[in-house]
């Protein structure tokens, strides 16, 4: 059986694929490789394509005829998506549309949707579930709360359900070093953490000291790129066994602030990471928190990776690995 797993050369389709791989499916990678990486595509084919190239898609559809779609390609940088909103709302909405209805046309009609809890906007505080009101204030958050509806529109009218997982901070690596995490430029903390202790940057900076958390960084849940593509196999098992549309969260219920990352690395690493402070980050919120009962108890979801101390050695056994080449 064939899923079509879009940004599937990048950091979490990747993972997806293999994940997929070992449990019995045969992905089919469709990425355009803007940002991901051929290298990455190990574990079934890739189609170069663009998810803009409606021609392309119905080929990919019609070549290999997917039982189901995975959702993972889109623009996902907050700062950059503040600046430049037009072209989240352009590239994840619209490109996103060009998917869906190649998926029903092809008569596809189960789908897993990468979300995220930027959907919520800022709640501090609050420990963020399915039934969360979802205010985004940036254009990211924003073209990914408008694909959920979109969903939920292509549900009522042409039976199309979907499985939509909701997280924030994804880190850590395959435990087998067969893909990781390498974005150019690299944005996420973790890795540009390991980067300055190991000297690939002069330091790492953090945006914002004035936040109020107990060390005035903003916090944030993490859970492990492996848990994560677990969930999404048992979000497709879920529509397959015909249970029908669900949104889950996916997070480790605990918050860490910024600095609390840091402490956790030094703790790992036994060396000290520099820091330079810079100002806060038009966009990001000061706490996002997501809890996953939900998915533990309907899914039998098993996060057995998210803690710091595991996604901090991963990625740092993965930082340490030949990088992939376009």
């Amino acid at each position: 059986m064939h899923i079509l797993v879009t940004g599937g050369a990048g950091y979490i389709g990747s993972h997806a694929c293999k994940a997929l791989a070992a449990a019995g499916f045969v992905p089919v990678a469709y990425d355009n490789l803007s940002t991901g990486w051929a290298d990455a595509v190990r574990f079934g084919p890739l189609v170069q394509g663009d998810l803009m190239d409606r021609a392309a898609l119905d080929d990919a559809f019609a070549r290999y005829q997917p039982v189901a779609v995975m959702h993972f390609a889109a623009l996902s940088l907050v700062g950059e998506s503040m600046r430049d909103p037009a072209k989240y709302w352009r590239t994840n909405v619209n490109g996103s549309l060009n998917l869906i209805e190649a998926s029903v046309a092809a008569g596809v009609k189960t789908f897993v949707f990468s979300s995220t809890c930027a959907t919520y906007g800022d709640q501090d505080g609050v420990t963020l579930d399915e039934n969360t009101p979802q205010m985004p204030i940036n254009a990211y958050g924003g073209s990914k709360l408008a694909i959920e509806l979109m969903l939920h529109d292509f549900k009522k009218s042409h039976g199309l359900n979907s499985v939509i997982f909701r997280y924030f901070n994804v880190a850590g690596a395959d435990p087998d070093g067969d893909v990781g995490e390498q974005h150019q430029p690299e944005t996420h903390l973790i890795p540009l953490m390991l980067d300055a202790i190991d000297g690939k940057r002069p330091a790492l900076t953090v945006f914002g000291e004035d936040y109020p958390t107990p060390d005035g960084t903003c916090v944030r849940d993490y859970v492990h790129v492996c848990d994560l593509v677990d969930a999404h196999v048992l979000g497709l098992r879920w529509l397959q066994a015909g249970k029908g549309s669900r949104v889950f969260c996916l997070g480790s219920g605990q918050g860490f602030s910024v600095r609390e990352v840091i402490e956790a690395s030094r703790a790992v690493t036994n060396r000290d990471v520099p820091i330079v402070q810079g100002p806060r980050r038009a966009g990001d919120a000061t706490s996002l928190v997501c809890g996953s009962t939900r998915a533990v108890g309907e899914l039998g979801w098993k996060p057995s990776r998210s803690t710091l101390t595991q996604m901090i050695t991963d990625a740092l056994r993965w930082s340490r690995h030949p990088p992939f080449a376009k």
